[in-house]
């Protein structure tokens, strides 16, 4: 198969067929758990941001974390990432049975930990093959630059192409592909789809559905909740900050409600 960081007071639980409520349904099971956040609290200086989440993740599954804009989605990622903004003032997060909350950002990426921003972050004045080399400069190393081409056959074409004359598509499949070069126990895309035409959203699910089958853990945000659900095994949604609802995937394919409430879709 081609493979290829929202400023957000508590909402009531919408009705959903089957659905566990949270945040206690999110929390309830650990044991089975690879990734897990509990009561994370955040802030962006004096704004109090992501407000009490938690939920896990069984290795392998992919999560889509959904919310409209400002309901506290790539706060929360970039919380996991152990990023600098927004801070965590409360909570824990656990990968592989292991802490990330006293992490810096750079310890968390050493552990596994790859966040993969909205604005991927592709260095400019290097070429594709540079942008992936100075992702493995220091270990811990993923996949080799073999097996990143053999995935991902349109950079190897472009690899002498310097990378951000790629086209936005091209770009998020660089975007991942460094990843992929690290390490990777939990993977991170914040609005993988963003600005992308239909045609090539397809390509980018197919990435993502391929690194799936590589059974790699993620957490995907993204607007296009239709197309996170299709492709997700769970679904958490925010809500100002708050888990308004923590359940499968289908549970908000299924429920019109739900998703009109929340999602506005």
């Amino acid at each position: 198969m081609t493979l290829a960081a929202d400023i957000t007071a508590p909402i009531a639980m919408a009705s959903a067929p089957s659905a566990e409520a949270a945040p206690a349904a999110a929390t309830a099971d650990k044991a089975g758990a690879f990734f897990s956040c509990n009561n994370i609290h955040a802030y962006y200086g004096e704004s109090y941001i992501v407000q009490g989440v938690s939920f896990e993740i069984k290795e392998g599954e992919i999560l889509a974390l959904l919310g409209r804009n400002g309901a506290g989605k790539t706060s929360t990622l970039r919380t996991i990432a152990r990023m600098e903004d927004p801070s965590l003032k409360e909570g824990e997060i656990f990968l592989g049975g292991k802490p990330v909350h006293p992490l810096k950002s750079y310890e968390a990426s050493r552990a596994g930990i790859q966040l993969v921003p909205e604005d991927r972050r592709i260095i400019g004045g290097l070429t594709v093959e540079e942008n992936l080399v100075l992702s493995q400069v220091a270990p811990p190393i993923g996949w080799p630059l073999e097996r990143l081409y053999e995935h991902f056959p349109r950079l190897a074409e472009r690899r002498k192409q310097e990378a951000t004359t790629l086209s936005g598509g091209e770009q998020q499949m660089l975007a991942v592909a460094r990843a992929l070069a690290r390490e990777l126990k939990l993977l991170l895309l914040d609005e993988p789809y963003e600005g992308l035409a239909p045609v090539i959203v397809q390509e980018i699910e197919k990435i993502v559905a391929g690194i799936k089958a590589e059974g790699i853990t993620t957490v995907i945000v993204e607007q296009n909740a239709i197309a996170a659900l299709q492709l997700a095994d769970r679904a958490v949604i925010l809500d100002m900050g708050e888990v308004v609802f923590a359940g499968g995937a289908d549970h908000v394919l299924d429920n019109a409600e739900l998703r009109a409430n929340y999602l506005a879709v």
